[in-house]
């Protein structure tokens, strides 16, 4: 119990301690002041992903076809463009894109391939893009209805 109490008061006493730094005395160092105001500026050039449009319906189709679209985008920011990942909302849902980075001003694709099998009714997925903008995330949607499959009746027993 005493080597409890004695601990607890050695760790109180140094937490009380440590926190005892003035800001007074802590200067600022010139030239990391003048670094953080070219990070700065720097910081505000982002590539920017500008899609002709972020969503496309395929209408009806049957149960069992695989539909595609392909999104065009421009680099519309003042930086190259790098798409690191783009993933469906399902697996039935599969994203493709060029691998180069796209300079500012140039145009890209990402064909997006729907298997519909399994999938009747109305149907909404959601391409999530992980990209080098400002907000490093940009999403894409594909929809439409898909006319269910006639289904074997059953046998009576």
């Amino acid at each position: 119990m005493k080597k409890l109490i004695l601990m607890v008061a050695a760790v109180a006493t140094m937490a009380l301690t440590s926190c005892n730094e003035k800001a007074e005395s802590a200067t600022i160092d010139q030239a990391n002041l003048t670094a953080a105001a070219a990070n700065k500026e720097v910081a505000g050039n982002f590539p920017e992903m500008t899609f002709t449009e972020t969503e496309f319906d395929f209408g009806t189709v049957e149960e069992g076809t695989v539909v595609e679209h392909e999104y065009k985008f421009t680099n519309t920011g003042s930086a190259p463009l790098i798409v690191v990942n783009a993933k469906g909302s399902c697996g039935c849902t599969v994203p493709t894109w060029s691998k180069e980075p796209i300079a500012p001003g140039a145009e890209g694709t990402m064909l997006v391939k729907f298997n519909t099998n399994g999938k009747p009714n109305a149907q909404t997925k959601t391409v999530t893009i992980k990209a080098n903008t400002e907000s490093g995330t940009e999403s894409i949607r594909i929809k439409g209805f898909v006319t269910p499959k006639a289904r074997a009746a059953a046998p009576n027993a």
